[in-house]
């Protein structure tokens, strides 16, 4: 569903906030909702005493029915389509890419070739996917809100240098060649 587990919000947050990006892309970006933390906790709060957007934070959404005037406000960019068609096409390297909840949702070699295409193109990938994804299918009218795949650590790990961060039900790992 174009939504996430609350318990993980402040795990990823405190990822971001360390790597500090001035540029990040969303890809299935749902309700918006980390858009809007990214701007909140990367703009209001970074000493500034005005209230203007100075990064670049995009998203990739592969179903129009979740776009709103939130999506339009708070991102720069929101991409309409299918990922592998926006990641080829975007001339950016972004300093973050967030997958949340998203990576259960292709098929393992897919997934597994979007990660690499990710990790050759932009700095460093967070991953949340959840340990034990349950049966999902198309939801909202959404043939791609449908579950494909199930993650492990070790999998992930072996894509690039991977942080991970601990949870209960969820797998969440900061991806990168070359971390800092």
């Amino acid at each position: 569903m174009p939504s996430s587990r609350y318990q993980v919000i402040p795990k990823i947050l405190d990822i971001v906030s360390a790597r500090n990006p001035q540029s990040v892309l969303d890809i299935g970006p749902g309700f918006g909702k980390y858009g809007v933390l990214l701007r909140e906790y990367l703009e209001l709060w970074d000493g500034r005493y005005e209230y203007s957007f100075k990064r670049r934070i995009d998203a990739i959404e592969v179903f129009p029915d979740y776009i709103t005037a939130l999506h339009n406000f708070i991102y720069n960019n929101v991409y309409h389509g299918n990922v592998f068609d926006y990641v080829d096409m975007i001339d950016y390297r972004y300093d973050l890419v967030l997958l949340i909840d998203v990576l259960e949702h292709f098929d393992f070699p897919m997934g597994k070739k979007l990660l690499k295409k990710l990790l050759q193109k932009h700095k460093a990938v967070i991953v949340s996917t959840p340990k034990d994804p349950k049966t999902q299918y198309d939801l909202f009218g959404n043939v791609y809100e449908t579950h494909r795949s199930r993650w492990t650590r070790e999998e992930l790990a072996e894509l690039a240098t991977a942080a991970f961060q601990d949870d209960d039900s969820q797998i969440i790992v900061l991806l990168s060649y070359c971390l800092p």
